[in-house]
């Protein structure tokens, strides 16, 4: 009856963590996150059983360690200049931990991490989101008519918005300079540095 009450709570835990990659739309969602919750409690139950008859008791353990790093590694990619499943693959990795100790028997200790776990995955983007919007950084490139006075104007645009300059490239075209700036400060204020920037004659275009 203890192995049921196992599984299924290696079920349930590894459902709620799935849940959350799948209504995000990652590559690891709730079928093969609760998959391997299950598995890995499983194979920590067999390995139990057998380390009476074994000399080496925590093989199993080591393997499951070992599979899960391959599934995790699998859903690592690079996309448009970016890394992403991260997260996922640490998902991954934690729900095997997660159901080797249900498998063990250590309920309370497993319970308490899986709540843990589920509160970076729903709680933590919120504050991430937020922390991003006071301090996020872009890319600008702005192309104006010629002239040190236009850098000038528009570097005191940036002082008034409170934003930093923290990379600037300057290149230069047909009777026309065009600038390349790296600029962080808060979400409101990129957007009101953009505003003013439409006000000022010798900006001809710009983008960020």
């Amino acid at each position: 009856m203890e192995d049921v009450l196992r599984i299924g709570l290696a079920l349930l835990i590894g459902g709620l963590l799935g849940l959350e990659r799948e209504y995000r739309d990652k590559t690891a969602g709730f079928r093969t996150i609760s998959l391997i919750t299950v598995g890995a409690a499983l194979f920590t139950m067999y390995s139990l059983r057998l380390g009476a008859e074994s000399e080496d008791p925590v093989r199993i353990a080591a393997g499951i360690v070992s599979g899960v790093g391959f599934l995790g590694a699998g859903v690592i990619l690079r996309h448009q200049g970016r890394i992403v499943g991260i997260t996922t693959a640490a998902t991954i990795w934690l729900a095997a931990a997660l159901g080797m100790g249900i498998g063990s028997g250590n309920y309370f200790t497993t319970i308490v991490a899986a709540g843990a776990v589920l509160t970076v995955l729903w709680v933590f983007p919120v504050l991430e989101f937020r922390i991003d919007r006071a301090r996020e950084s872009n890319t600008y490139k702005i192309v104006a008519e010629m002239g040190a006075s236009t850098r000038i104007e528009l570097k005191s645009l940036l002082q008034e918005h409170d934003l930093d300059l923290f990379d600037e490239k300057v290149g230069k075209a047909t009777n026309q300079q065009v600038l390349e700036w790296r600029v962080s400060g808060s979400h409101n204020s990129h957007e009101a540095f953009a505003a003013s920037m439409l006000k000022v004659p010798a900006v001809l275009e710009f983008e960020y």
